[in-house]
């Protein structure tokens, strides 16, 4: 149980920029820049982050919808990063996605047992037409909706029950893994809460394992048992969800920390600001990508990218204040 289910080995992904009659290559847009993560069963990891620092390429290069430029991908130990497309349909049963929009992720035009039954059908699961239809009843049950529901259209629902029909799709080919591109972003606080609490009962009740991406660390900390802070491609730090909450060390996972929202009025917060815009990946700063918006920041910084270290019990921080 503790060999990691999913692995992934100095992932990169990089898109060429191209002007000209010739369509030249004049540069790179350096999304992701050589992460790194285990996920083991039953286990919920975490990458959260600013709007465009790479998480959801990140996950697309793992799923290979799109190519990644370097690193390996493994998958129950086997390395499934140049995989020929045969394979790459078995992965893909065990690995299932749940997107960020359910008012764009489900067909207008197909009813509920469609939609929920569409990957079974292209994977050709051997079952009847009444076993099909006992499945899709079962699975819109586990997700908290009447089974009379199936017969539906996609308008006909409310956002997080649109969301829970894509759950319910996602769960259709009992995967191993499900990644949530920010499962809850587009829900309203209320309904965010009974469809992360949904998340975490499935997970037990089937053993999943959860790669969730978001770029709220409240979320994330009632979701995940591990958490990777990502900032413009790479990972800054990675650590157990209360160490994480408890003993940031990164500045830049404690400006975000910072930004969550306390709901008790009586208590003071302490907002850490962040100076100037996130850098373009096209040409992201020298040395720690973070430089030019830290408080702490000195000459090394700005020359030497800081290697992902040890700073505690499975505390990894990248920052020349630790690792100096």
């Amino acid at each position: 149980m503790n060999d990691p289910i999913l692995k992934v080995d100095a992932l990169e992904k990089r898109f060429p920029i191209k002007k000209g009659i010739l369509r030249k290559t004049v540069g790179y847009v350096h999304a992701v820049d050589g992460i790194s993560f285990e996920l083991k069963p039953g286990e919920s990891l975490g990458l959260v982050g600013e709007s465009g620092c790479g998480k959801s390429t990140a996950v697309k290069s793992l799923l290979r919808l799109i190519e990644p430029t370097g690193g390996n991908i493994f998958f129950e130990g086997e390395n499934v990063t140049h995989s020929p497309l045969s394979r790459l349909r078995k992965l893909r049963q065990d690995l299932q996605i749940i997107f960020q929009d359910p008012y764009s992720s489900l067909n207008p035009r197909l009813k509920v047992s469609q939609s929920i039954g569409e990957p079974m059908d292209i994977f050709k699961t051997p079952v009847s037409r009444q076993a099909r239809k006992d499945r899709i009843a079962e699975l819109l049950e586990r997700v908290g909706l009447r089974p009379e529901f199936a017969d539906r259209y996609p308008h006909e629902f409310s956002g997080g029950q649109r969301q829970r029909i894509c759950i319910a799709r996602a769960l259709a080919l009992n995967p191993k893994v499900i990644i949530g591109d920010e499962p809850v972003s587009a829900l309203d606080v209320s309904i965010q809460a009974q469809v992360i609490n949904l998340m975490k009962h499935l997970q037990e009740e089937f053993n999943l394992s959860y790669l969730i991406i978001s770029h709220d660390l409240a979320v994330i900390e009632h979701m995940c048992d591990r958490i990777c802070v990502m900032y413009l491609g790479r990972f800054v730090e990675i650590a157990d969800d209360n160490e994480m909450i408890d003993n940031p060390l990164h500045p830049y996972t404690r400006a975000l920390l910072s930004a969550v929202y306390e709901p008790n009025p009586g208590q003071k917060q302490n907002r850490t600001l962040l100076a100037g815009d996130v850098p373009s990946p096209i040409n992201p700063p020298p040395g720690c990508h973070f430089h030019t918006r830290c408080g702490h920041v000195k000459e090394i910084c700005r020359q030497l990218s800081p290697p992902l270290t040890e700073s505690g019990q499975d505390h990894f921080v990248a920052c020349h204040l630790y690792n100096s």
